[in-house]
């Protein structure tokens, strides 16, 4: 028998995040292009600077029905006829609306990226916002809340928002509104937060992919280089200060058989130092099913399918008055929370006290880092990320330096960082499940304040 001589690794090829190019439009947008040889879907992500604190008091969630509305006709299609000409072109065109602005993404296949770009000039120049689209939206929208409510991870977050930020701040409230909010939602409260907010000037358009015989400047001038319009005020930003003092609120959901766990704190956004040996050290303590916690929750215990460390940036700032949420989430049996809670506890102080272990370290990097070629193998992901990069005013460059800076995080450094995160005396832990059997055995933890609120 004659065997195949093995196959043998080659040299590995030098990777690193992509560079884009920048420019401008005439009317004051923004340009990023990258060139991705080979990446024929086209994506393009635009940044519209329309935060959810300039939401009207009341109207939450009229950003979201603004975004939701802008593929639903124009001064050119009706809302069918704009669907169409999207099938036509092969492309998909989602937006929607977060707290530091609105994000519209587009993905066509390179040959059609001149109809498909003009569909979404004609989406942001001249949304037709009709009334009845805009009421069938609402009552999407309303239908959804029950929903999100209905789900302990949704309802653990939108517990811990309030908890953490004050009543006056837009952080407290849902991202997409209220049903007491979003039924003062309407077609002509759209159009004014349109008008109010909605220009080319200070928005950014990412453009991701082959451009290989690709006029882009031509195909930009003669779409998105034809919305006008003035200036919009800069969004006023406030410093939000946050209460992450050591206490428990319990969402009550008598019967339930699980418990939605939600530990969190606030911290410094991706402009901090600190980010790249923090993300390491997270990813540590909760980023896969090998990290201690699921270690000592899941395969010594039993207690959990899995529980994830996360850092999760809200709003962040040049100036250095941006916010990340710093948490831990799961779901452990009813009847074992009491101990799950205190098993995990452990795990932090255990890890106060040793710090992380230098196999630790090393397989978080050699994930992290090693993983990223394949994280950005599409268009889509690196305009997503360059966006990402604009709307959190961080430079172009970012990525790239970030990846070698975790490869250059050592283990201590990894250690520090991830014991900042979760001091135990800083920790807000929210529980949606049956107070009636948690609540004592939380309380006697330890751990702070227990209040029990309705579900």
């Amino acid at each position: 028998m004659t065997l195949h001589a093995r196959p043998t690794a080659g040299e590995p090829t030098p990777w690193a995040f992509p560079a884009p190019d920048r420019g401008g439009l005439p009317n004051g947008m923004t340009v990023l292009r990258c060139h991705r040889p080979g990446q024929k879907v086209i994506a393009v992500e635009i940044n519209l600077p329309a935060p959810l604190a300039a939401e009207p008091a009341g109207q939450e969630g009229v950003a979201t029905i603004m975004a939701r509305a802008f593929s639903e006709g124009t001064d050119r299609h009706t809302a069918e006829e704009f669907a169409a000409e999207l099938e036509r072109c092969g492309a998909t065109l989602d937006s929607h609306a977060d707290h530091p602005g609105v994000r519209v993404s587009l993905e066509v296949p390179a040959s059609r990226l001149t109809q498909a770009l003009q569909l979404t000039a004609d989406a942001l120049r001249a949304p037709a916002f009709p009334d009845n689209e805009i009421e069938r939206l609402v009552r999407n929208r309303l239908d959804e809340i029950p929903h999100e409510l209905a789900n302990p991870g949704r309802r653990a977050a939108m517990a811990l928002y309030d908890t953490l930020f004050p009543a006056t701040s837009r952080l407290a409230r849902p991202r997409q509104g209220t049903a007491e909010s979003v039924q003062r939602v309407d077609a002509k409260a759209v159009r004014a937060f349109y008008e109010a907010h909605v220009r080319p000037a200070g928005a950014t358009a990412v453009v991701v992919g082959d451009l290989t015989g690709i006029d882009l400047d031509a195909v930009l001038d003669e779409t998105l280089g034809t919305w006008t319009g003035t200036a919009a005020a800069a969004p006023l930003w406030e410093p939000v200060t946050t209460d992450d003092a050591a206490r428990v609120v319990i969402v009550d959901r008598p019967g339930a058989v699980q418990t939605q766990l939600l530990i969190a704190r606030t911290g410094a956004d991706r402009h901090d130092p600190v980010w790249a040996a923090q993300r390491v050290g997270v990813y540590c303590l909760g980023g896969t099913i090998t990290s201690r916690l699921d270690r000592v929750l899941r395969e010594e215990k039993g207690y959990t399918y899995g529980i994830r460390a996360f850092a999760q940036v809200l709003n962040s700032r040049a100036d250095g008055t941006g916010l990340a949420m710093l948490g831990i989430r799961g779901s452990v049996a009813t009847d074992v929370t009491g101990p799950a809670l205190a098993d995990l506890w452990q795990v932090l102080r255990t890890l106060a006290a040793e710090g992380l272990t230098d196999e630790e370290r090393d397989a978080a990097v050699q994930f992290l880092v090693g993983v990223a070629p394949l994280s950005f193998e599409t268009a889509a992901a690196v305009a997503g990320t360059l966006a990402d990069l604009v709307e959190e005013e961080l430079p172009d460059d970012y990525q790239a330096r970030l990846y070698a800076r975790m490869a250059e995080t050592g283990t201590v450094e990894a250690s520090a960082a991830v014991v900042n995160a979760f001091p135990l005396d800083r920790l807000v832990t929210v529980l949606v499940g049956d107070a009636a059997q948690i609540a004592e055995p939380v309380r006697a933890l330890g751990i702070g304040e227990v209040t029990v609120i309705g579900g």
